[in-house]
């Protein structure tokens, strides 16, 4: 393993070392314990909108940025949006395994989920967009998603009068506004809102002690004391750093396709083969099936199969059933989206085309 990820499992795991100390320092006191161990590797989900790096975050930018997400004439067919695949109606993902792009073509990996996904510390499973303005940009442009080019975006955003309206207020500053940047920002902008605070386990955080239920707390206290939090830590419990998709044992061949070995295709280093960003647990429960390969349906599964594969532990079903329990309290308040009205195309708007 190379080095770097060596110390990074190393730190993570040193500060659950010192959580489950907490825990195993007293009997008495037991919820104060286990709510002090949390409060050093968890934080709470934020009420408030995140700012995001050199993009303010504006009504008029977040308004356009929702209808373009749900957009679905910005592909090349005309049927394909970015909700498409990270739907907000099924946990910010697609339904399945894999999305289905543009003539019908599977995508290589599980769509990551879109909620919260701005506290990530980069965006897709391999990390290879620093930020989610970076990351919008890429669909579009992706043979296998959109199959759309910068050039028929702007074509297409400009033949409509609402469109030109409305990304004149969002850019008011802008002499062009219209670009395929600022196509990205506002993009961005609406994916910022779309974090879920509130969720049962953010209230534990927050000192309210019966947020959680007795197997929940047990399930907390597992998670911290078996080594779960070793990787999914910070805010999102997960998504803060990359670690191998198989530390202890290597996972069957449907869990790990040979042709997709992970970071190595963004950093080319060859100890970074099969190494991804840690997935993100905030409403896990809302967006089965699980890991980059979406080849496990059950929540109790997935539990089961990390243990094995990353921690070298056998979890019995009990055990298993806690985690399950508090991995369910990170369910947090999804925001309300009310689908789009969106702009009427008109005689210049490019036609939908199925070519390759």
């Amino acid at each position: 393993m190379r080095k770097s990820v060596a110390r990074k499992l190393y730190i993570a795991a040193k500060l659950c070392v010192m959580a489950a100390g907490i825990l195993a320092s007293s009997t008495a006191g037991a919820d104060d314990d286990l709510m002090s161990a949390a409060r050093q590797i968890f934080k709470p989900i934020p009420s408030i909108v995140p700012a995001v790096k050199d993009n303010p975050i504006t009504h008029d930018k977040v308004a356009l940025g929702k209808a373009l997400f749900f957009d679905p004439r910005l592909s090349a067919s005309g049927v394909i949006s970015c909700n498409t695949c990270h739907n907000l109606g099924t946990g910010g993902a697609d339904a399945g395994p894999r999305s289905v792009g543009h003539r019908w073509q599977l995508g290589s990996r599980r769509a990551p989920t879109v909620y919260n996904a701005v506290f990530n510390v980069a965006q897709f499973w391999d990390g290879r967009a620093a930020d989610l303005k970076t990351q919008a940009a890429g669909p579009v442009q992706a043979s296998t998603e959109m199959n759309a080019t910068p050039a028929r975006l702007l074509n297409t955003l400009n033949s409509m009068t609402d469109y030109i309206v409305m990304f004149s207020k969002a850019f008011p500053n802008d002499a062009t506004p219209i670009t395929f940047d600022n196509f990205a920002k506002a993009i961005e902008a609406f994916e910022a809102t779309l974090i879920t605070p509130a969720a049962p386990f953010d209230q534990y955080l927050e000192g309210d002690a019966y947020a959680l239920s007795a197997q929940q707390k047990a399930g907390l206290k597992l998670f911290i004391e078996r080594g779960c939090s070793t990787c999914h830590n910070g805010i999102n419990v997960g998504g803060q750093d990359y670690f191998p998709f198989g530390v202890t044992e290597r996972p069957i061949t449907s869990l790990l396709p040979r042709d997709d070995k992970g970071r190595f295709a963004v950093t080319k280093v060859p100890s970074d083969e099969y190494v991804f960003r840690s997935a993100p647990l905030r409403n896990v429960a809302l967006r089965p099936p699980y890991f980059h390969s979406g080849q496990v349906w059950s929540l109790k599964q997935a539990v089961g199969v990390m243990s094995e594969i990353q921690l070298g532990a056998k979890l019995n079903d009990t055990e298993k059933d806690d985690i399950v329990a508090f991995l369910n309290s990170l369910t947090g308040q999804l925001p309300r989206i009310d689908y789009p009205i969106l702009p009427v195309r008109t005689d210049t708007t490019p036609k939908p085309s199925m070519d390759k």
